[in-house]
């Protein structure tokens, strides 16, 4: 089933590249989604065997940010069938959420998105390093045409950003795993890079090797994962790229570099090495969420708002890993509650931007008469992604608090307190302004997309106010046990 995992979203997305029809197209994206979040389901129930040798495997780690990317990317689709079916009349500006179907092709658009779902299930399976490598690299090559849909200078600047900056960082991660294989031994130990071996001889790797591996992979998958001082091509990758692409990339994308620093934190906790990783993930942590709560307060583009909240929140799943013990498990959690709401903040500024045709915060007044729906599932959305009970960040983000205090890091538990202010009072300024007043009278009348633009983010935030409600026991479980392999736990 892990291949069929791979495979399936692989071969619909070459299919609607070379077969015609766009009701051909979108059935089968439809059809991939479903099937790969029905598979996904199965596995929850029942482990599926390892393939290619055990280079590919699920453990409990791998199953989260499966379930996470696949119950996301369902959530796109069914919104891409809606976003799709919007053709703007008129002039469009060059800030619209529209589709130029003369310049950008929806079957580039729906093959890119196919491609970028395998992409990232390969990740979660991988459990060789080499292989886990070419997955992230693949999410580059995949998304990069979907940033670049809509054929403006802005979108081009962004994606020779985004492949610019991340293939650097992915270049050094590579050198990383270069390190790691110099670091197992001649004779005994492991023989490969895969996970489980080198986790059965962790205690014959050489420790500067090892060291020096994983902080070139920090950095690399870093770079990838949005942390501060290397996230500068994710404001402008998640502003220009379409709305439902931004909440793949946000909600989607960063999971799959953050689980790849978690596979080399993972396997240098059981060298003894874990001491040095969490200090390190404590300072580009506490730097990202500083960067994030700078960057908010002063933003005037609603989706660049959005997007250094992402810096931000990938910034506390590091410190919740720095600090460890529940800190792992609440960086684990945070990193589901991240998805969610962040995946349904960007799906509703798609609908935002198609309404008032701009990204600009000023001009956007009186969502919650104009547009009704989308206007209260944006203040749900503001209220959860700051940490606002009883959404699940808010536990999620209890959880790493505590820890910090917990572990003896006063200090960073402090300032995380005084960043996290300073970070609802940003969004707070914005997003509160954007749902109230009223709508200039001269406004044009709303376009009509259908319910299956709001439909989507109202489920994702359904299951974020479920999860702050109660969390169901077989999440505690895989939790648990993903904390456990990381050594969060013992």
């Amino acid at each position: 089933m892990i291949l069929a995992l791979i495979l399936v979203p692989t071969l619909c997305g070459a299919a609607a590249f070379l077969l015609g029809g766009t009701g051909l197209r979108r059935a089968l994206l439809i059809g991939a989604a479903v099937a790969h979040a029905g598979m996904t389901a199965l596995a929850w129930w029942r482990t599926p065997e390892p393939a290619l040798a055990g280079w590919l495997s699920l453990d409990a780690p791998g199953l989260l940010f499966l379930s996470v990317t696949s119950a996301l990317f369902l959530a796109a689709a069914f919104y891409a069938l809606g976003y799709l079916a919007f053709e703007p009349h008129g002039n469009v500006t060059d800030l619209e959420e529209g589709f130029l179907f003369k310049n950008a092709p929806e079957a580039v658009f729906i093959s890119c998105m196919l491609i970028f779902l395998a992409s990232m299930t390969l990740v979660t399976v991988s459990r060789h390093f080499g292989l886990l490598w070419i997955g992230i690299e693949a999410t580059t090559l995949a998304s990069a045409p979907l940033i670049y849909f809509h054929r403006h200078h802005r979108s081009l600047e962004a994606t020779w950003k985004y492949l610019l900056i991340c293939s650097v960082g992915i270049a050094l991660a590579l050198l990383g795993n270069f390190f790691l294989g110099a670091a197992i031994p001649s004779s005994g130990g492991a023989s490969s890079l895969l996970l489980d071996e080198l986790l059965r001889g962790a205690g014959s790797l050489n420790p500067a090797w090892l060291k020096a591996a994983f902080v070139l992979m920090l950095i690399g998958y870093g770079t990838k994962m949005g942390l501060a001082p290397l996230h500068t091509w994710l404001p402008d990758a998640h502003s220009e790229a379409p709305s439902v692409v931004s909440a793949l990339l946000s909600g989607a994308l960063l999971n799959c570099a953050f689980l790849g620093i978690l596979r080399i934190y993972q396997l240098c906790g059981a060298a003894g090495q874990g001491e040095l990783c969490q200090k390190a993930l404590l300072t580009f942590g506490l730097v990202s969420v500083a960067v994030g709560a700078i960057f908010i307060l002063g933003q005037s583009d609603f989706k660049r708002l959005l997007a250094y909240s992402s810096v931000e929140n990938m910034g506390l799943l590091a410190v919740g890993l720095g600090v460890g013990g529940v800190g792992t498990v609440g960086a684990l959690f945070h990193a589901v509650n991240h998805s969610l709401v962040k995946g349904m903040l960007f799906l509703l500024a798609g609908n935002i931007l198609v309404v008032y045709r701009t990204k600009a915060i000023a001009p956007v007044r009186g969502l919650l008469r104009r547009v009704p729906w989308t206007g209260a599932l944006w203040l749900a959305g503001f209220l959860a992604i700051t940490g606002t009970p009883p959404f699940s960040p808010f536990f999620s983000k209890f959880l790493i608090l505590k820890a910090t205090f917990d572990t003896g890091h006063t200090t960073v538990g402090v300032l995380l307190l005084f960043l996290l202010a300073v970070i609802f009072i940003g969004m707070a300024k914005a997003c509160l302004s954007m749902s109230q007043g009223a709508p200039e009278p001269d406004e044009p009348a709303s376009p009509a997309r259908g319910w299956l633009t709001v439909l989507p983010p109202a489920a994702l935030a359904g299951v974020a106010l479920w999860l702050g409600l109660g969390i169901p026991l077989r999440l505690v479980s895989l939790l648990d046990a993903a904390a456990k392999a990381l050594g969060g736990l013992r």
